[in-house]
């Protein structure tokens, strides 16, 4: 059986499929996305716990070890790392690559479930989680700073507008602020006072933290109408703390203004960030799987000149950083590299077979290999980066093979005689096992990568992907265009020549 002589007979009908092929790899090409390594999904959750006051080794001793303890007990955890500062706990937890992250973290929140009677009662809050990937990485950063403007005010517009509206780009995922100054009022207590007074710091602590809320007041009803009671106890000023009721002292009430004073300040006064000597505050933008990290970070680039104009004159908003830097550089070298690689190709063959429509043949094999291969790329999920570009580039020396085997064995029945149409079906014939024994004997040599596990073998399972299928598409193109062309360049009365 000859696989290739439909296709030989029917010249129309194979370059309208090889059209078809090159059209399809185009039009993916242009949706791949683009970035420096392939996206992998690596199942990772966040665990974090506060306890406003407590020191660092209080919040090791109290908060982070008995959560360890029962996080330990999750099966498929690769990696659990943890950070205890003032307040605050943290908890990374990685798990196996095949490890279902939903199901991770209902084992992570039953975990904490049965810690939490070993935790400290006065905590505000429970323990929360959050699913992350370390794969999704930061790909752009803007410092919002102002001359005028006091910064816990700036951090309103950074917080409620900034941020929002960035995280509504196409393709922007988590967006973070650091160097945070959120408003706050701070009561400053002077221990001597209280210690006179007999108050301690913990009545002080509760009475403020109950004396401040946005509770229920009920209704007023009669018989025509009825009327919610729209009041609200919360204290936004130092000034109304001030005159705060702590605790009455042989009968006469004590206020925060008696043992102290209430200030306006800002919710932490330990984070701080600048840019270029000035304070700022720092917006960090990630980006969501499987979009094109370039057209994310064109398209924040593009929304910012009317970001900017609807935000207050004296603030300013500059770019920090852009990681799509890197990543165009370091792609455009490996399209550059690429592009050499295919010329030299071109090159070496046309040396050794010295015939013009043999060199052109052949050439054909190599774009419509590597641009079919993109239509499987996109399938696939995989997007262009070095790793895949890299695959590309070994695959040119490749894909070419098969081509050339083809064309030489039909040149040669030209050269003994046989008509184009006679050459180029018994060529084909005679080499068509000889093409698929050698495609199905390099992708063999593949197989280790596709099979190897952990974090590398992801990375290196696109490269192999891609080279093998580039391998595949090859083996196709010269079964089925190759010796159509052959039929239709070659003459009996070209060989040896040029032309």
């Amino acid at each position: 059986m000859n696989i290739s002589a439909p296709f030989i007979q029917r010249p129309i009908a194979t370059s309208l499929l090889m059209l078809a092929l090159l059209l399809v790899g185009l039009a993916a090409y242009s949706s791949l996305p683009i970035a420096a390594l392939p996206q992998i999904d690596i199942p990772t959750i966040h665990v974090s716990a506060s306890l406003p006051g407590a020191s660092a080794d209080t919040m090791a001793t109290t908060v982070t070890t008995p959560l360890e303890r029962q996080l330990a007990l999750i099966s498929g955890v690769t990696e659990m790392t943890s950070t205890s500062s003032l307040g605050d706990s943290s908890i990374t937890l990685q798990f196996d690559l095949n490890r279902n992250i939903d199901a991770a973290a209902q084992d992570v929140q039953a975990a904490m479930n049965a810690a939490s009677g070993q935790l400290p009662k006065n905590m505000p809050s429970p323990p929360s989680y959050e699913k992350a990937n370390p794969a999704d990485f930061q790909i752009m950063n803007l410092a919002v700073s102002s001359d005028k403007m006091p910064l816990s005010e700036m951090d309103i517009y950074a917080d409620s507008y900034i941020a929002q509206q960035l995280s509504r780009i196409p393709g922007g995922g988590l967006v973070e602020l650091h160097g945070e100054q959120k408003p706050a009022v701070r009561v400053q207590i002077d221990p001597e006072k209280i210690a006179a007074l007999g108050i301690s710091l913990e009545q002080i602590r509760s009475v403020l933290s109950v004396s401040t809320n946005n509770s229920p007041k009920g209704t007023f009803d009669n018989e025509h109408r009825s009327v919610t009671i729209d009041s609200t106890d919360q204290l936004t000023k130092a000034s109304a703390y001030n005159d705060l009721v702590i605790a009455y002292h042989n009968g006469a009430a004590v206020r925060v203004s008696d043992i102290g004073k209430a200030i306006d300040g800002i919710e932490d006064i330990n984070q701080a960030a600048w840019f270029q000597g000035q304070r700022a505050i720092i917006v960090d933008i990630h980006k969501q799987p499987g979009f094109n990290v370039v057209s994310t970070v064109d398209a924040i680039k593009a929304s910012l000149p009317d970001l900017i104009h609807t935000l207050p004159s004296s603030i300013s908003v500059r770019t920090v950083g852009d990681r799509t830097q890197t990543i165009r550089a370091s792609v455009d070298d490996v399209k550059r590299t690429f592009l050499r690689t295919v010329l030299l190709v071109i090159l070496v063959v046309f040396a050794f077979v010295r015939s013009f429509w043999a060199t052109i043949i052949t050439t054909v094999a190599i774009p419509l290999s590597i641009v079919g291969t993109f239509g499987v790329m996109y399938l696939l999920g995989y997007s262009i980066n070095n790793i895949s570009l890299m695959g590309l580039t070994i695959a040119v020396g490749f894909v070419i093979d098969d081509a050339i085997v083809m064309i030489e064995n039909i040149i040669r029945r030209l050269e003994g005689g046989d008509s184009p149409l006679h050459a180029a079906l018994e060529g084909s014939r005679e080499i068509c096992f000889t093409i698929i024994s050698m495609t199905t004997s390099l992708i063999a040599v593949f197989i280790p990568l596709l099979l190897m596990g952990g974090v590398v073998g992801r990375y290196f399972r696109e490269f192999a992907v891609t080279v093998s299928v580039s391998l595949v598409v090859s083996a196709i193109v010269s079964l089925t265009l190759t010796p159509m062309m052959c039929r239709i360049f070659l003459k009996p009365h070209t060989q040896g020549n040029s032309n």
